[in-house]
């Protein structure tokens, strides 16, 4: 975790003018430290309420002008209405995943864990094997 925010921070250095700033902003710093476990950890905390309310948002506007037909032509006769049907199938569906969620959360915390993240992290020895998370080798 340690090299991967060094390493992904230090990207922004290549911006021209600004780069080595905005590394400096990011860090909270001249290096990782803990200034940026707290920025980061900010930022995982809040994203997420900011998608939720992107969606809320998308589905508000959506159930205000309807959805488009690719042609612009609007069918009233098969038209399903999203209040009730959609919005508990909604519900139902996010519902299942968060139990999925919490579930994997409580009794299995480390399933997905790479055994070098307990590793406490030394900024003047980089570890000899290095990869990316899983997600980001397709």
């Amino acid at each position: 975790s340690f090299w991967g925010a060094a390493v992904i921070t230090g990207l922004f250095s290549a911006i021209p003018y600004v780069g080595p700033d905005i590394v400096e902003w990011l860090w909270g710093g001249f290096a990782v430290d803990n200034a940026t476990l707290t920025r980061f950890f900010t930022l995982h905390f809040l994203l997420p309420f900011l998608l939720i309310g992107l969606a809320v948002v998308h589905l508000v506007f959506l159930h205000e002008t309807g959805s488009g037909d690719s042609l612009g032509e609007v069918y009233q006769v098969e038209k399903i209405y999203f209040h009730s049907y959609f919005i508990y199938k909604d519900l139902f569906g996010c519902f299942v995943l968060l139990m999925i969620l919490v579930i994997l959360s409580l009794f299995f915390p480390v399933l997905f864990s790479d055994p070098e993240n307990f590793i406490p992290s030394n900024p003047l020895v980089t570890p000899i094997h290095i990869q990316p998370e899983w997600y980001f080798l397709f």
